[in-house]
């Protein structure tokens, strides 16, 4: 089982409720999908004082002195430049001994920036910021991207930005299938990716609609060569996107996401197994018990009597 990682979320008053939740609420999801605790998590701010977000929501977070971990994201989002006294850059001077790596989030990057802790680095901001973050800072390399990831050092550009980062730690820490998982929850790449011959579509984004499609027809499964073609792609151009997104082929991410409807059902409905087969696209329970042992090692039953279901 791999450790869980200890996150800490550096707030500041009138922090963005938007941008938090985009950084933590994908981690509890990672933990919830995956039924361990990937992720552990705790709000802190420089002085351990209560503090409230800009839409005043109250958090009382914890001294940032005291604790250290795996990532520390720095989200002081309106109103930073208050917050480039020596106090705040020195704490975060400090807080980059204890935490593995360091990430600013929407206006974050300026702050880590002003106490020297992106030097040489490539980062972004939020866009209304850009240029001023690169006049004031020439020795970063300021970049306009929406996510900027250069070793220990992270940076996003606002709010949506952010999920788009935690989503690429969810799967550089747990593969590109959870990530696909978490972001569906919030049907984050649900759209599919406009289909104009003169544009080149990443992989990811056409994995990303594909797998919304699929999603979409799970009780009655659409074939492989269909997803194709209603994404405007060839079947061989998708099982291209797939492997170098996922190294997977389409056939056996559709198969597991058919098997996660199926498990969420065992585990939240008192459906019996031979309907929740059909909900999933299995002729019948014994089809998906077979492909379910294959896919989670444990039985459709056993996993509803863990769940504290009916058989």
């Amino acid at each position: 089982m791999q450790d869980t990682k200890e996150i800490g979320v550096l707030l500041f008053p009138r922090f963005s409720n938007h941008c938090l939740a985009n950084a933590v609420e994908p981690l509890r999801a990672a933990n919830m999908l995956s039924r361990r605790e990937l992720y552990r998590w705790r709000y802190l701010s420089v002085d351990g004082a209560g503090l409230a977000s800009s839409s005043g929501l109250p958090v009382q977070p914890v001294k940032l002195a005291d604790h250290g971990g795996d990532r520390l994201l720095v989200m002081p989002s309106y109103g930073f430049r208050d917050w480039l006294g020596p106090e705040v850059l020195a704490a975060l001077r400090a807080a980059s001994r204890r935490f593995g790596t360091l990430a600013g989030l929407d206006t974050g990057s300026w702050l880590l920036a002003a106490a020297g802790l992106l030097t040489g680095r490539r980062a972004t901001i939020h866009w209304d910021e850009f240029d001023a973050f690169a006049e004031t800072f020439p020795e970063v390399q300021a970049r306009e991207d929406r996510v900027v990831i250069d070793g220990d050092r992270l940076s996003c550009g606002g709010t949506t930005t952010t999920l788009e980062l935690m989503l690429a730690l969810i799967e550089r820490d747990h593969g590109g299938m959870l990530a696909l998982d978490v972001a569906a929850l919030f049907m984050h790449g649900e759209r599919a990716p406009r289909l104009d011959p003169a544009i080149r579509v990443p992989a990811r984004g056409m994995v990303q609609a594909a797998v919304a499609l699929m999603r979409r027809n799970v009780e009655a499964p659409l074939p492989v060569a269909e997803v194709a073609r209603r994404l405007g792609c060839s079947q061989r151009a998708l099982e291209q996107h797939f492997a170098a997104a996922l190294g997977r082929a389409p056939r056996s991410v559709y198969s597991a996401v058919r098997l996660g409807v199926a498990r969420r059902l065992l585990e939240q409905t008192r459906l019996s197994v031979a309907e929740i087969a059909g909900r999933a696209g299995y002729a019948d329970a014994s089809a998906m018990a077979r492909a379910f042992r294959a896919e989670f090692g444990e039985t459709p039953t056993g996993v509803r009597k863990a769940a504290g279901g009916v058989g």
